[in-house]
């Protein structure tokens, strides 16, 4: 290896390297002292973008656990699981699990629910735009339910968790509910379904009614949308369907593809 390609490899490490500390050493038994210098602002520069990166996937997790902690989360998550695209927005999925897994944060084990919402939410926001066409879903009274499928808002998904994380994501986010609301939740430890989807451009969250969570899991399955009601009974098609359209979350129906030795 050439001295500039060791140089090199020495300077990659030396950022991604963890305790700092270590980084600089390592790198100044094999630099001049400007250089090692150098690296200080390359590293310090890497943290700021980290924490810039990962507060706008999280801005709840941010506000819930305070700027200097953040701060601090988002350096050892850049040095644990350090960026492999060019853009550093596509980074920090693996918040989730990292919280789940900090010694230091066990006793607020609900933060781990709350990152999935929000990278949800984050994904959503990116995901391909797609036209809605209302007027497919005259193919529900022409149609059996077992030859139709549900078209939904890009970026859907489903949270489930042991934890009120949609009321908590409202609050901080919306409003809706207040934060004294969706704190008494959390003291009594309230399991909620979050749905995700896009309204327009504008990603969106809130609990789930009644049986909408398996009835959403099931259609993101591309089963039928017999299959789909089967899965949740409890849901009120006939009320939630138009609620579902005027807020974008179905965006319109369309036949299924059954193979030919099935037709």
């Amino acid at each position: 290896m050439s001295a500039l390609a060791q140089q090199q490899q020495l300077l990659l490490s030396a950022l991604l390297a963890w305790p700092a500390g270590d980084a600089i050493k390592n790198i100044a038994a094999n630099a001049q002292d400007t250089r090692a210098r150098g690296l200080k602002v390359y590293q310090a520069n890497g943290h700021a973008l980290a924490q810039s990166a990962l507060q706008s996937a999280y801005p709840v997790v941010a506000q819930l656990i305070g700027d200097e902690s953040f701060a601090d989360l988002a350096r050892a998550l850049w040095h644990a699981e350090p960026p492999t695209r060019g853009d550093v927005a596509s980074w920090g999925e693996g918040l989730a699990v990292f919280l789940q897994t900090s010694a230091q944060l066990q006793d607020e084990a609900y933060l781990a629910d709350v990152a999935r919402v929000e990278w949800a939410l984050h994904q959503c926001s990116g995901a391909p735009d797609a036209q809605p066409d209302l007027t497919t879903l005259a193919l529900l009274t022409t149609q059996e339910p077992e030859q139709l499928q549900l078209r939904l808002s890009p970026g859907c998904a489903v949270v489930r968790s042991a934890w009120p994380v949609a009321s908590i994501v409202g609050a901080h986010l919306e409003g809706n509910p207040s934060l004294q609301e969706a704190g008494a939740q959390l003291r009594r430890s309230e399991a909620q379904l979050t749905i995700i989807w896009r309204a327009g451009l504008r990603p969106r969250a809130r609990l789930a009614l009644a049986g909408e969570a398996d009835v959403l899991c099931a259609l993101l399955a591309d089963v039928s949308l017999a299959q789909a009601l089967n899965a949740g009974p409890e849901l009120d098609f006939g009320q939630w369907l138009p609620l579902a359209v005027q807020t974008g979350l179905v965006m319109g129906a369309c036949k299924m593809d059954i193979p030919p030795e099935q037709a």
